[in-house]
């Protein structure tokens, strides 16, 4: 399974395209997963850019709290096929998990600490999983949780918590910013604390530097436009499982800077 971090505008979207043409990097992988909720123009995602990554081949879109930024998502999400949102959000459109071939469950989250009021993670865990529980041979499938989430001592908790009820990978997303303590968990679930971003690698967290500097300087309201420069990353992972169990052996970061476009 391949997984990538934040696609960031279009400098995001561009490098994330030519990396899944890259042979070299996709051959052996089986299900790929993007972090899509800052897509379209650094925040939200709209329907032409989600339906620009199915055609890539992309299996399925995760997102975080920007996913409603763009207001046209609200008449594609519940058509998707792919998309899922934040399952701890009360009441909101969409889904918050899906499963793919009766095999591979995915499941998008939400952490609490510094961020919008949503319902707890870790009760509507246990809920997901007991739905799973119910209708799939859950302890024998691949179950991935993207934790969109600030706080790294929560994403740590919030992934012990998911592997003790048998969850199988725990990736974390949100600040832009890969950490390098990926691990597998109990022997059985692949962690990662962020996966980081893909998109511009000069800005700040792919955003202009000029604007990000105005805003932390003064204090007042600035408009966060997507980084332009020519030189994009990205940051993902690969995790391997076993095909009987769905636990997993194997977790590898991706993290390299592309070559300046002239």
């Amino acid at each position: 399974m391949l997984f990538l971090g934040d696609i960031v505008g279009r400098p995001g979207r561009e490098i994330v395209k030519e990396f899944l043409e890259d042979k070299k990097y996709t051959s052996g992988c089986d299900f790929i997963i993007v972090n899509a909720e800052n897509a379209s123009h650094g925040f939200g995602l709209t329907q032409k850019n989600h339906d620009e990554f199915v055609e890539w081949g992309i299996d399925c879109l995760t997102s975080g709290n920007h996913i409603w930024d763009k207001k046209d998502v609200f008449a594609y999400i519940d058509e998707s096929k792919v998309l899922i949102r934040p399952c701890n959000y009360p009441d909101a459109q969409g889904v918050g998990f899906r499963v793919f071939d009766n095999k591979i469950a995915v499941i998008n989250m939400l952490g609490r600490t510094f961020m919008p009021p949503v319902d707890c993670p870790f009760k509507t865990l246990d809920n997901v999983v007991a739905k799973l529980r119910e209708d799939y041979d859950f302890d024998n499938m691949i179950s991935f949780v993207d934790f969109h989430a600030e706080a790294t001592a929560e994403k740590i908790c919030f992934a012990k918590y998911a592997q003790s009820l048998g969850i199988k990978a725990v990736i974390g997303t949100h600040t832009h910013v890969q950490s390098a303590d990926e691990r597998i968990i109990g022997g059985t679930c692949a962690y990662l604390t962020d996966a980081g971003f893909c998109g511009s690698s000069e800005g700040v967290i792919g955003m202009d530097y000029q604007n990000s500097l105005k805003r932390l300087t003064t204090s007042l309201p600035a408009r966060f436009d997507v980084d332009d420069s020519p030189c994009s990353q990205i940051n993902a992972c690969v995790i391997s499982f076993d095909k009987k169990t769905g636990i997993a052996k194997k977790i590898e970061r991706i993290n390299f800077i592309s070559e300046v476009k002239k």
